[in-house]
This record gives structure tokens, sequence and C-alpha cells, in this order.
């Protein structure tokens, strides 16, 4: 009877939170475990529970295809209700490019209409709104006026532009006054001088300091952050590496140059933004999934010896290992995300946003499925806990334990505990039934 009554409950998960591509619609609701699997695990102080170092604010990044009004009014009906319901505290959208067009294709002459959209998609879910600001119109950066060569989108604004480009930042935050943070554009785009072998954080901070004054200027109470530097990994060994390491590689030394450059020579920051992901750059990705989400917490760590201001991880790509398939519907996607959602907790991230909330085919983990298609907009495997997670990691009260001899995590709030196995096996525990792969479990029974 209790092997049977757990065998049910398991299976009732693992069909709530695998990928709803069958059509079923998720609960995000918890659901009950047995005394038996919470006494078999344990959970006691041996887990070495640790509270949350600072609130942390999860968020998405509309990006090409996202909620839009072409889409399918039933699909995209059921995206929205995942969003409005604990999907983001931020919603960030790009100035151009990434669902939005060309705000200013000819000096002088501004086309808001898509930015528009995005800005009223924000405001109807209830977001809070970060405007990056990425990418340039191509008179910026060599084209010719009134054209949009999208082939161009990742290459920066020439120097003799970059008045110009800060000038339609300011253009920006003044038409939507409900942008309260900017990122300064996105991963360094088109700022490699390959010559050097390493970015052009000169060129990077020039325009960085350009669009911050810009931006206070016409609203100082817009928060601006930067240098959002993809902090690559590399294998031990690898050439540019740095003494910034642990199980999921080595920090490339290149990233690391850009964050002390740009901390040293802007002008001002209200926060500091970063991204990276679990893999190598020979895809190599450490297991179990806590080992290789550590990275954000060591990284987090070396960005703190340097400066006090909040840490933003503008992108984060839990890779799954090599076997293992990801995406919006992969459990395997999931758990390794709810282990770098671990990981800022620890480590005291203050925003994290999920790229690209809405399922499509880059391999990781969204929160409802392509809501292009007439069935999409279904919850996925990580819609539940994050949703779950999104007013508790907010408000500060969650505690985050790991096993000492089982490969899983949990976080534990005053009103429910969310349990992950970490790997691709399923945990053995005595006098009950195994945990899943990849089982992500969650209870309002805290034990």
């Amino acid at each position: 009877m209790r092997r049977a009554h757990l065998a049910a409950v398991l299976v009732a998960l693992t069909l709530a939170l695998v990928a709803c591509s069958s059509g079923a619609v998720a609960p995000t609701g918890p659901v009950n475990l047995s005394q038996e699997t919470l006494k078999a695990i344990g959970l006691g102080a041996d887990w070495n529970w640790k509270k949350q170092a600072a609130p942390l604010q999860l968020g998405v990044t509309h990006t090409q295809e996202s909620l839009d009004p072409e889409e399918p009014a039933q699909a995209r009906d059921r995206g929205v209700a995942v969003l409005k319901n604990n999907g983001a505290i931020w919603q960030n959208v790009h100035l151009m490019g990434f669902g939005t067009l060309n705000p200013e294709p000819a000096p002088g002459q501004y086309d808001w209409s898509t930015l528009d959209q995005r800005m009223k998609l924000v405001k109807d879910t209830g977001g809070r709104t970060v405007l990056t600001l990425c990418c340039s119109p191509d008179w910026m950066k060599g084209g010719a006026p009134g054209e949009t060569d999208w082939s161009q989108l990742e290459t920066a604004p020439e120097p003799a532009h970059f008045d110009d480009f800060a000038a339609l930042a300011a253009q920006a935050v003044q038409r939507y006054p409900q942008i309260e943070r900017v990122l300064v554009w996105n991963e360094l785009k088109g700022f490699y001088n390959s010559a050097l072998n390493r970015w052009d954080y000169e060129g990077y901070t020039e325009l960085y300091n350009k669009v911050y004054t810009a931006v206070k200027a016409v609203r100082p109470d817009v928060q601006v952050g930067g240098p959002y530097v993809v902090m690559t990994s590399l294998d031990p060994g690898s050439p540019d590496s740095s003494d910034v390491r642990g199980p999921w590689g080595v920090a490339d030394q290149r990233a690391l140059d850009v964050v002390d450059y740009w901390l040293a020579n802007n002008v001002g920051a209200d926060f500091i933004a970063v991204d990276g992901g679990t893999a190598t750059r020979n895809d190599t990705v450490a297991a179990p999934a806590d080992a290789a989400a550590r990275k954000f917490a060591d990284l987090t760590a070396w960005i703190r010896q340097r400066s006090p201001l909040p840490v933003w991880w503008a992108e984060f790509y839990p890779d799954v290992p090599s076997g293992e398939d990801g995406g919006p519907t992969s459990q395997a996607s999931a758990a390794s995300t709810l282990a770098v959602l671990a990981a800022y907790a620890q480590s005291g991230v203050s925003v994290a946003l999920l790229w690209g909330p809405q399922g499509a085919d880059l391999g990781f983990s969204a929160l409802w499925t392509d809501s292009t298609k007439s069935d999409g907009g279904r919850p996925t495997p990580l819609t539940a806990p994050w949703q779950w997670l999104v007013p508790r990691l907010a408000a500060g009260d969650v505690s985050v334990g790991h096993s000492p001899n089982l490969p899983m995590l949990a976080f534990r709030a005053p009103d429910g505990l969310l349990l992950v196995n970490l790997t691709a096996k399923p945990i053995e525990l005595t006098g009950t039934e195994s945990l899943p792969p990849w089982a992500v479990l969650l209870s309002p029974r805290v034990p």
C-alpha cells in the first residue's frame, strides 16, 4: 500500500512536470510527497542547509517570438497565463532585434511599433521592465540610411556614432516611463578584437559611458548596468585560462579582463551584468548538475571581490550532460536549470533572466511551449517549480540544501519543499520507491 501510494505520486509528478507535448496542462500547485519518501531522503542538518544570501528576483528575456499578437489566440492566451502566474518579476526586451524592428531606420525617423507591442506585453502581464540597449540601426555602423540588413545585427556602432546611439537610448527611456533598468549592449557583440585576441573593452566602455550619461540626463531614476560579457568556460590547460576554476572548468581570462577594465573606467553603474553557460567551449559538462552550476557561484564570488554592486546574470544556459536531450520539454534541462538557481541563491545573485521563455530549438528550458503553434503555450517541466520559486526567492525566505550522500538538492521555504534529482539515474531509497531520473518533486510539507 505504501509503495503503491508513492508510485502513484511519482507518476503524477512526472506526468505533471515533464514536457506537456501531449497537450495536457501541467498543474502549478504543489503535489504531496509521502512521509516515507521524506523520511528516506532525510533532509536533516547534514544536508548543510544554507539560507539564500540575498533576495533573488527571477525574470525572462523575450526573444524573436514571444507571445506576439499574430500567434494563435488560444496558444498565446495559455502562454500569457503562465507568464502572469509568477512567471517573471522582470521582463527584458531589446531595443532592436530579438523581436523588435529597427527603431530609427534613418536619422531622426523613428518606428516604435514593435517595441510598443513588447512594452504592452510586459505591462499586460504585470512585469517590471528591463530594456537591453542593443542593437544599433544600420546607419550607425556603416549601412545606408533607411535600410536594415539583419545579417549585420550584431555589428557594433562605429565610434563616430556612439553619441547617436546614446541619443537613441535616451529617446527610448523617455518614451517608456515603465522602464526601470537598462542593460548596455549585449555580450559585447561586435567588440571583439581578433588581432589582439581579446575584447575591445576600451571601445565598449566608451559606448557604455556615453549611454549611461545620456540615460541619466533624462531619466536619473533608471538604473544602468553592464558590461554584459559572456563568462566563457574553458577546459583545464586551455589557452587564455585564468586562476578561477572549479569542477565546471576554468574561466576565460579575456572575459574577466572586461569586467576589471569596465569597473575601473566606467563613469557610473548601478549593477553588474554578465552571462554564461555550464558547458566549456569544448562542450564538457560537469556532473552532477550542481557541480556544473557551481560555476555561477564561483564567478559571482569573484565579482563580489571586486565590487559591492548587485550582480545580474542577464543570460544563463544550463547544459545537460552528453547523451541527454536538452530543450524546452526536457526534464534534464529543467533539473539543470534548478541547480543553477540554487547556485544563484547561495551566492547572493540579485537578478537572473531566463533567455527565451517561449520554447524554441535552443536546447534549454523554457516556461511555455512554442505558442506560434496552435497547440502551444503549454507549461513545460520547468514551469511549476519556477513559478513556485519566483515569489519565495524574491522574499528571501528560501534555504538550499545538498544531500550528503545522494545526488539531490532541495529548496526549503516556510510553506513547502522542492526536491531535485541532479542525475540521469534513479535514486534508490530505503523502504520506498526510487526517485526517477531528473525528478523534480514539489511538496507543501516541510519536515
